[in-house]
């Protein structure tokens, strides 16, 4: 709630430009960068407190943002857009310092063969979650919001956090590795970034990043600003992202586990790159702007985001060595995180410099956001050509994933409802 929809269109309200609003949505992940000095103290700490610790301090910043729509009888716009985004940083730096620990530690609990399933459910649960939260902020924020609104959104995400930090502790602790990282001497940052299957996982994650960084973001930026959504129509449709990160349930499942990551991966970058070329579509006029083509391709960016998600944390968690654990996956989350941060930010720039320069040219209305999008797809397609690259020795075709989604499960659906 304090990291998507509702915070951008919030600080919005308070006259962001693209640029501030790039990095609102890049501070978390730029914030990842923490990791790499606090991995070294994970084996004196332990995964359990190093992880409860850091997630119930941002906890505590959320219930600081709740405060700030409410000084607008004493402090400007621009005072309470400095105040909000200095308790972001507060937030995203506490966990990014706390999240190192949070790969490492599930790696430790979840078996191998068990990884894509259990990561599959955990995207299950989370997107779940942000449809009603995103509905509920949809439902408060309504179409002429006011501070007192955006105010009870933010109080709703920090007993969110509060809830959350009560089944955290109730998870088991695992032993770190003692043929791990022992937290003293120099770490060979430059053997580990060169590690060839790691290396071309990296550049992967580069890529994506880059590409899918600044959707969410300038996708509400749009909505709001050029489609004439209102906040509350902006937010019910970015909920729909949520529902196609339901959807990756289906797409992958046991098929991940089965088929491995790169066919996954595969996939993801073709309806990535199909979704942000419908987007530049809407926003070069070509697709009425419409709630139901908003919809639908909300949906698709959000299956997306989720796939990618899984298969990309269970491709590193069958590509890292046990040696050097957790500053690999500090490394691993740090260049992936890092980047989807800048992205925005950079967009964000770029968005800023076009401004509000466009021309028509083949019925089609070059402006900054059916330029922005367009980019985003040629990004997604350049990432296709580097899956294809990735190390996965037991990963099965593409074209085996498409056969099981197209034709065997349409099947097991009729003869399940028809009979043979």
């Amino acid at each position: 709630m304090v990291l998507a929809a509702p915070m951008v269109l919030y600080t919005k309200s308070l006259g962001a430009s693209a640029t501030v609003l790039g990095l609102v949505a890049g501070m978390m992940p730029l914030m990842t960068i923490a990791q790499i000095p606090a991995a070294q103290f994970i084996p004196r700490v332990g995964y359990k407190r190093f992880v409860l610790g850091g997630w119930s301090t941002r906890v505590v910043f959320i219930f600081g943002m709740a405060l700030v729509p409410l000084t607008g009888g004493f402090l400007n716009a621009g005072s309470r857009l400095a105040l909000m985004i200095a308790l972001l940083f507060a937030f995203n730096l506490s966990r990014g310092l706390s999240s190192c620990a949070w790969l490492p530690w599930i790696t430790q609990l979840v078996p191998a063969e068990h990884r894509g399933r259990y990561l599959t459910v955990d995207q299950l649960c989370v997107n779940g979650a942000s449809v009603g939260a995103f509905v509920f902020a949809g439902l408060v924020l309504g179409a002429d919001s006011q501070s007192w609104q955006f105010s009870a959104v933010f109080l709703f995400s920090g007993l969110a956090g509060f809830v959350s930090l009560l089944f955290l502790r109730r998870m088991p602790d695992a032993p770190v590795p003692v043929d791990g990282d022992t937290g003293r001497g120099p770490v060979p940052w430059g053997a580990i970034a060169s590690h060839p299957p790691f290396r071309r996982l990296l550049e992967v994650n580069v890529v994506w990043s880059i590409a899918y960084g600044g959707l969410n973001t300038f996708i509400v930026a749009y909505l709001k600003s050029s489609a004439g959504f209102s906040e509350g129509q902006a937010i019910l449709v970015m909920s729909l992202a949520f529902l196609g990160g339901l959807a990756s349930y289906w797409v992958a499942g046991s098929r991940i586990d089965r088929l491995g990551s790169k066919p996954i991966l595969g996939f993801t970058m073709v309806a990535g790159a199909l979704a942000a070329m419908g987007w530049s579509a809407v926003a070069g006029g070509w697709i009425p702007a419409a709630p139901v083509a908003a919809v639908l391709l909300a949906f698709v960016v959000g299956l997306c985001n989720a796939l990618f998600s899984v298969a990309n944390n269970r491709l590193a968690m069958g590509l890292v060595p046990a040696m050097g654990r957790n500053h690999f996956f500090a490394l691993f989350a740090v260049v992936w995180q890092l980047t989807l941060g800048l992205s925005p930010i950079v967009w964000g720039m770029l968005l800023d410099a076009i401004g509000g320069w466009r021309t028509v040219a083949l019925g089609f209305d070059w402006n900054r956001y059916s330029l922005y999008f367009g980019l985003a797809a040629v990004g997604f397609i350049i990432t296709f050509y580097l899956t294809r690259r990735l190390d996965e020795p037991k990963a099965g075709k593409a074209d085996a994933l498409l056969r099981e989604l197209l034709l065997h499960h349409p099947q097991k659906i009729l003869v399940r409802l028809f009979g043979r």
